[in-house]
């Protein structure tokens, strides 16, 4: 192996660890982020069950809501990118995957979760 291509490997392992860590850090900060949100989903739950709301009472105070959307929105987006960064790893120990296609399917993985939560925030606001 030369000195240049023991160097762009060198390079591209610094790169490799630098996205690591950013992703580490970024499934922390989803973490910490959706940690309030949780609270105010699971509070609004059981408020909801004991004052006895039906569904379609709730779905009727949820309708137009602007801060319902924004909230469940954002519940949405943070858990897709939570959940994708955890997969990612999931499969780069398990499967030994690497590079584009691991890239690649973690990116598919979090759009169809933000996708799919975001139409079902469509239903519970429309």
């Amino acid at each position: 192996m030369s000195g240049v291509d023991s160097t762009r490997g060198a390079m591209a392992a610094a790169d490799g660890g630098r996205r690591e860590m950013l992703l580490w850090g970024l499934q922390r900060l989803t973490a910490v982020l959706m940690a309030p949100l949780i609270l105010v989903h699971l509070a609004t739950i059981v408020a909801a069950v004991q004052g006895g709301l039906s569904a379609e009472e709730i779905l009727g105070r949820t309708r137009g809501s602007g801060l319902a959307a924004a909230f469940y929105g954002a519940f949405v987006v943070l858990a897709g990118l939570h959940a994708a960064v955890g997969v990612r790893g999931l499969l780069r120990e398990k499967s030994g995957l690497r590079g584009g296609l691991l890239e690649l399917l973690s990116a598919a993985f979090a759009a169809g979760l933000v996708v799919v939560g975001l139409r079902a925030v469509m239903g519970l606001v429309a």
